[in-house]
């Protein structure tokens, strides 16, 4: 029985000393950010309730360092605003285009030639009677 019992004892020990020794480099790595990642991380917290064009500016500025209230109204706003605008335009042409083709019943490579000239603006041009 004691033979058992050192065993066990033993194996314990083992257990709790290679637990241990795992334990703190994970702990250490957690610890120390480079300053990128740290800066990285901050950014992230302070974008916290940003989606979609938003969020992408402010990280943008926030990494770049310049300053939360700097990176908001100076890069956030305008630089979204252009990119929203030019794709609700490319939507916009898109589902006139597409009623257009509707409307002439165009099918196949004739429909694809005159969404292609009506989506460039040159809706003039294309194929009417198709």
């Amino acid at each position: 029985m004691t033979m058992r019992f050192s065993l066990l004892a033993a194996s314990a020990v083992l257990a709790l000393a290679t637990t241990a020794a795992f334990a703190a480099p994970q702990t250490a790595a957690k610890k120390t950010l480079s300053p990128q990642q740290q800066r990285m991380a901050d950014c992230s917290h302070q974008s916290a309730g940003k989606k979609g064009a938003e969020h992408k500016a402010f990280m943008s500025a926030c990494l770049k360092g310049k300053g939360t209230d700097e990176a908001k109204p100076a890069a956030a706003a305008p630089a979204a605003t252009p990119a929203m605008s030019a794709k609700a335009t490319q939507q916009e042409k898109m589902k006139s285009c597409n009623a257009d083709a509707k409307t002439k019943a165009l099918k196949g490579d004739a429909r694809k030639s005159f969404m292609s000239s009506c989506l460039k603006g040159a809706t003039a041009a294309a194929p009417a009677g198709h």
